[in-house]
């Protein structure tokens, strides 16, 4: 089982995750923030985790530290549960419909962080959501985790179905490119390492 349990506690956000990548969907989060619950359930639930998360934030000054930190630490778990990536596909992509929508997710898990984050939102907020939060939550999964991360808005018009299918893309991504492939008997990469 490839498992990680990952604690970050500063001044601003106290938080635990736990992340397994061979689940089967099911989920237990509790951020304070109803719409970053929501999608980190979807996230879950479309990429075969299971994951908990648990997040006291300081939600009285705003909601980017909890977003951002959450990203961090589940980035974090991401990379633990992968250890040494010895026989994962490596790289894994989504084009996913949500009504009116079209997003396309497509990663790297090289080790290398890097982020390519391509929407207009037309609010400023979804419930109590910043839109402008969205990239800097995928922002921090792939810093933390090592991983090159492109995701594009191709078509939509609803704020909430485009982050939606930004996170369910994601999910359906990251799952692909976690997966094992008997194939790869090290690791997918001319170097010898990721």
């Amino acid at each position: 089982m490839r498992t990680a349990t990952i604690t970050r506690k500063t001044s601003e956000t106290d938080i635990t995750v736990v992340l397994n990548l061979d689940g089967t969907g099911n989920s237990n989060v509790n951020t304070g923030i109803g719409f970053l619950d929501h999608m980190l359930k979807s996230f879950a639930k479309h990429g075969f985790f299971d994951l908990t998360v648990n997040v006291k934030g300081d939600l009285m000054v705003d909601c980017h530290h909890t977003i951002e930190d959450t990203g961090i630490v589940i980035g974090e778990a991401i990379k633990q549960a992968l250890g040494d990536k010895k026989s994962i596909k490596r790289y894994g992509s989504m084009m996913l419909p949500m009504d009116e929508t079209l997003v396309l997710c497509a990663i790297d898990l090289s080790g290398r962080p890097y982020l390519r984050f391509q929407a207009e939102f037309t609010t400023d907020r979804v419930g109590y959501f910043d839109t402008e939060m969205v990239k800097e939550f995928f922002y921090a999964i792939s810093y933390s985790a090592g991983m090159n991360l492109h995701i594009k808005q191709l078509d939509g018009e609803n704020n909430h179905h485009i982050i939606e299918a930004m996170f369910k893309a994601f999910a359906k991504a990251l799952d692909e490119a976690v997966s094992i492939d008997p194939r790869i008997t090290d690791v997918l990469s001319t170097k010898g390492a990721l």
